[in-house]
C-alpha cells in the first residue's frame, strides 16, 4: 500500500476536516494517508512515497526554517508537491508584483521592506490611493491585515510603522467589489475542478471564516477559468492543486493570491473534489 504523507503542523496535527475527504478517496485508490507536522524533529519524511502540502499554516512565524524544509526535498524530485520551486516562489506576496510585470492582472501592489521609513500618508499620496489594505508580504488567513485611509493615515502611523519594523509589507488598493465575493477557483491535477465565493461579514472586507466570511459553491463563467488556468501556466510546472483567488472585475479576474502551497482546497463544496483529487495524488504516485 503506497503511503502518503499530508503535512500539517503543531497546533493541529491532525488532518482538517476537508483533507479527511480526500483520506477517504485515498483509500478507496489502495493508498494510505498520514497526518505529519512539517517540523516535528522525528519526522523520517523517506518512509513516504509522497508528501502533500496541506495545512502548514503556522509557515509564516518561521518563515527561514519553512522554506530550508522545502528545500530538503529538491533532492528527490516528485516527492514533494506542490513541487519546491513552485512553493518557494510564492511564500513571500511580493510575487504579486513580478506577475503583474508578466501580463497578469493583480491587484496593484506597493512593497514596504522593513528598512524603509517613508510614512504610510506619502505611500498613498505617490500612487494617488485613498483607500487601502495593509498586509505583511509573508502571511497567511489574513493575519496582521488592515485597513486605512488618506484621511486617517497620520493617525494610524504608528500602527503602520511598529508592523513595519518586524516585517516587510504590501500596499494595496482596496477593492470594492469584495463585497460581492472573492473568486476560489481550485484545480486540481492540472485541471479546472470547482470553485467557491467568499463573501465577507457585513461591515468587514476579509473573506476567511474566522472573520464571520462566508464561502458557497458557485459556477465561474469560463473567462474566469481560463484566466485562472493562464495565470498557472505562467508557473510552468505541472500541479498538484492550485487555488486562484480574486475579484471580478467587469466580467475579468483580478488575482490577489495564487495559493500554493497550502490552500483550504474547499473540497467539501463539490460532492466530486475528493475523488478528483486523489486521482490527482495516485497519478503523483505514478510518477
Amino acid at each position: 500500500m503506497a503511503q502518503v504523507a499530508f503535512a500539517t503542523y503543531r497546533e493541529a496535527a491532525a488532518l482538517t476536516d476537508d483533507d479527511r475527504l480526500a483520506a477517504a478517496a485515498l483509500a478507496e485508490r489502495g493508498v494510505a494517508t498520514h497526518p505529519a507536522i512539517w517540523n516535528a524533529p522525528d519526522a523520517a519524511w523517506n518512509r513516504f512515497d509522497l508528501v502533500v502540502i496541506r495545512s502548514t499554516w503556522d509557515y509564516p512565524e518561521q518563515p527561514v526554517a519553512y522554506a530550508r524544509w522545502v528545500e530538503g526535498f529538491a533532492s528527490t524530485p516528485n516527492r514533494l508537491w506542490n513541487p519546491p520551486r513552485v512553493v518557494l516562489s510564492t511564500l513571500d506576496k511580493r510575487y504579486l508584483v513580478e506577475l503583474g510585470r508578466r501580463g497578469v492582472t493583480v491587484v496593484p501592489t506597493a512593497v514596504v521592506t522593513s528598512s524603509e521609513k517613508e510614512p504610510l500618508h506619502v505611500i498613498l499620496d505617490r500612487h494617488d490611493w485613498d483607500d487601502v489594505v495593509i498586509k505583511p508580504a509573508i502571511s497567511a488567513s489574513a493575519r496582521g491585515t488592515w485597513r486605512s485611509r488618506r484621511a486617517t493615515a497620520a493617525r494610524d502611523e504608528a500602527r503602520f510603522a511598529e508592523q513595519r519594523r518586524a516585517r516587510d509589507l504590501l500596499v494595496q488598493p482596496f477593492c470594492p467589489e469584495i463585497a460581492a465575493g472573492e473568486w476560489s477557483l481550485i484545480f486540481l491535477g492540472g485541471q479546472f475542478s470547482h470553485a467557491v465565493i467568499k463573501r465577507p461579514a457585513p461591515g468587514d472586507f476579509r473573506v476567511q471564516r474566522h472573520f464571520g466570511g462566508m464561502p458557497a459553491a458557485a459556477e465561474p463563467s469560463r473567462r474566469l477559468i481560463e484566466q485562472a488556468a493562464a495565470v498557472l501556466a505562467r508557473l510552468g510546472e505541472p500541479l498538484l492543486y492550485a487555488r486562484v483567488d480574486g475579484i471580478e472585475r467587469a466580467g475579468d479576474l483580478v488575482l490577489m493570491e495564487l495559493e500554493v502551497n497550502e490552500p483550504h482546497l474547499f473540497l467539501s463544496a463539490s460532492g466530486d473534489a475528493p475523488a478528483r483529487f486523489a486521482d490527482a495524488i495516485v497519478r503523483a504516485l505514478a510518477r
